[in-house]
């Protein structure tokens, strides 16, 4: 058997096409025992892509496609613009936190330049030593290297002949350097030669590639490894990739197939020319490739361990001259002299001084005192700037700590609310505590930067280095799903376009009625509900028949979009989450550029945080309460008079 290597998700935006759970069917269809994610310059995939895997029992491993410059990353222009690829897998949790390190640094405002990229000597600073790494398939330092300034009119090379004429001259000594360099860098018996052939009948200069580092492999005694290079998990899957190439290329598939009959360049134009990028079958790799060759791609899945990167939430202590605890209880004690000594009937004390007790029993039993000091602390600098914070949103309003703490503004005793369903101690564990969540709004407007000084006071208390926001992903959904299909296809104006997106329901529209649908059938799409539920609104277009067929002049559209639903198709920052942590953020969590404000946040979704064990508070800008202050301050300045 073998052990897929080289695999693409999604995160590969508007690049890669698979799902983990698509990864995972399609691993146990062949009967292999697990496959690595490697990502183009990102790892941000790693959390969902290790829990699908071990929940189908299969072996996930970790890794990335890294970008290569030439020179120093932080030579920018178009001199270092050019890039090559290098495939890195993470063999233990030491290599995670390697793995953790380079891509943070590639992300660095210094280094990113239109892709997150480091050069080798930046990589070898960093002392990786247990890090698998592999290069040779097209686009990498071996395979150019082989062709020297010729690699590019190699790669599109029509024939073995055409490929085979532009070898430099000097390919073996300059490549046997190469390699070398590479096996410095990582250690002996961590550096492998790949040899791509997947779609060596497309790209026949995979094939001039794969005899040039066969031989260098016995000469330098470097070992050889087969790969594929799969960017979607079947054959069929093709097609639906080409839509996403088309948004990222803001172009069409007609207009790609008139210049590719014409014989014009065209941006990764090997992927709408081959359906060759899927993750195949043992039988299909032996036909190309050696024994050995296979059998490394078993010795590297053995090489790296089977090591965890989940765990319970870390929550960082609160600094206080006493222990936490203590510190809640001292606090609960002064907002009681505050809200209810002298403001609450004495006869009512008794049901006040029962509740906290009880909350306080439940919380600090949970180990959460430190949750809710820091979120008294950042509401109180709030208050402190004289800003006004919402005074309790959703079920957080039923907590009497928080009330007392000054967290919301609500007396939940007056108001019969219930604490049960803000926290309820049943759903914690012995391994697993669950965190409370208090969304704490703040006022925004466009005018003031008032979050954004809430977030560096929060960054100045607990460490610049140990908070950070989180990334968060827009997906192919519903409306955006069935244009970013039909604008790729062509033919179709913007204006039917939007007669026929007016039908589809927006997700929180139709929330209750996905949840069934996924009960029912494992999973749910929104523009299916609209075909079943809207049916006469969109017959014009598609419709399905008695039989369940999807039927019109757009049907087969239709169903492409149903399928890429749930596809990321863009990254951005976390409009309200930060995270806390009580170690540097650098050391367990990969860490991205938002580009749009030149600042490194968290490279895991929420959910991803809280998997890895970190702390998640949502400050929420609301502009609201900054109308609400402006009402405030001229009623104050007397600018409205009593007439």
């Amino acid at each position: 058997m073998y052990f897929p290597l080289h695999c693409h998700s999604h995160y590969s935006l508007l690049d890669g096409l698979s799902k983990p759970e698509d990864m995972v069917s399609r691993i146990k269809e062949l009967g292999l025992d697990g496959c690595a994610i490697t990502d183009h310059g990102t790892i941000s995939g790693s959390v969902s892509f290790i829990k699908s895997m071990r929940a189908s029992g299969l072996k996930p491993i970790l890794g990335c496609e890294l970008y290569i410059c030439k020179e120093d990353a932080s030579v920018k222009g178009k001199e270092n613009g050019s890039l090559n690829h290098l495939v890195v897998l993470a063999k233990n949790k030491v290599g995670w936190s390697e793995l953790i390190k380079i891509t943070s640094e590639s992300n660095r405002p210094e280094n990113f330049y239109r892709k997150p990229r480091l050069s080798l000597d930046q990589i070898k600073s960093m002392n990786p030593k247990d890090i698998i790494a592999f290069s040779g398939h097209l686009g990498s330092d071996l395979s150019e290297t082989i062709f020297g300034e010729n690699a590019k009119l190699a790669f599109s090379a029509k024939t073995y002949k055409d490929a085979k004429r532009l070898v430099d001259p000097q390919w073996a000594d300059k490549t046997i350097e190469m390699a070398k360099k590479y096996e410095g860098i990582f250690g002996s018996g961590n550096f492998y030669i790949e040899i791509q052939l997947i779609d060596s009948e497309v790209s026949p200069a995979q094939k001039v590639v794969a005899e040039g580092l066969r031989y260098v492999s016995k000469k330098i005694n470097i070992p050889c490894v087969a790969t594929p290079d799969a960017h979607y998990p079947r054959r069929e899957d093709a097609y639906d990739q080409r839509i996403l190439l088309c948004n990222l290329l803001e172009t069409t598939l007609p207009s790609v197939e008139q210049r590719l009959a014409k014989q014009e360049d065209v941006s990764l134009a090997t992927f709408f020319r081959s359906d060759k990028y899927y993750i195949p079958s043992y039988e299909e790799m032996k036909e190309m490739h050696t024994d050995e060759e296979l059998s490394n791609t078993i010795k590297i899945s053995e090489m790296c361990e089977d090591y965890e990167i989940l765990g319970p939430p870390i929550l960082p202590p609160y600094k206080c001259e006493t222990e936490p605890d203590e510190y809640l209880r001292h606090c609960c004690r002064e907002g009681w002299k505050n809200k209810i000594q002298n403001s609450i009937p004495q006869e009512k004390h008794a049901a006040y001084a029962e509740r906290v007790q009880h909350e306080l029993n439940v919380l600090q039993g949970a180990g959460l005192s430190s949750y809710f000091l820091i979120v008294a602390d950042i509401i109180n600098y709030i208050r402190e700037n004289n800003w006004l914070p919402g005074p309790g949103r959703g079920s957080a309003a039923g907590c009497l700590v928080s009330y007392l703490l000054g967290i919301t503004s609500i007396d939940p005793i007056k108001y019969g609310l219930i604490f049960e369903r803000f926290y309820n101690a049943g759903r914690n564990s012995a391994d697993h505590v669950s965190m409370p969540d208090i969304d704490m709004d703040v006022p925004v407007s466009k005018r003031d930067t008032k979050r954004d000084e809430i977030i560096e006071y929060i960054k100045m208390k607990h460490g610049e280095d140990r908070v950070g926001q989180m990334i968060t992903y827009q997906t192919m959904m519903g409306r955006s799903a069935i244009k970013d299909v039909l604008r790729a296809s062509g033919g179709i104006s913007f204006e039917e376009m939007n007669k026929i997106t007016q039908n589809i329901p927006d997700k929180a529209e139709i929330a209750d009625d996905l949840e069934e649908m996924k009960k029912e059938a494992g999973k749910s799409s929104i523009i299916r509900w609209a075909l079943e539920n809207r049916a006469d609104s969109l017959k014009e277009w598609c419709y399905i028949d008695d039989e369940g067929a999807f039927q019109g002049p757009l049907a087969r559209k239709f169903e492409q979009a149903i399928r890429l639903e749930g596809t990321k198709r863009a990254q951005s920052k976390h409009a309200a989450g930060i995270v806390i942590s009580p170690q540097p953020l650098t050391e367990i969590c990969p860490m991205v550029l938002d580009t749009k404000n030149r600042q490194l946040v968290g490279g895991l979704e929420m959910q991803d945080m809280e998997d890895i064990g970190m702390i998640k508070f949502d400050v929420l800008g609301v502009a609201m309460l900054d109308k609400i202050m402006g009402i405030e301050e001229i009623l104050e300045n007397g600018e409205i008079s009593n007439a």
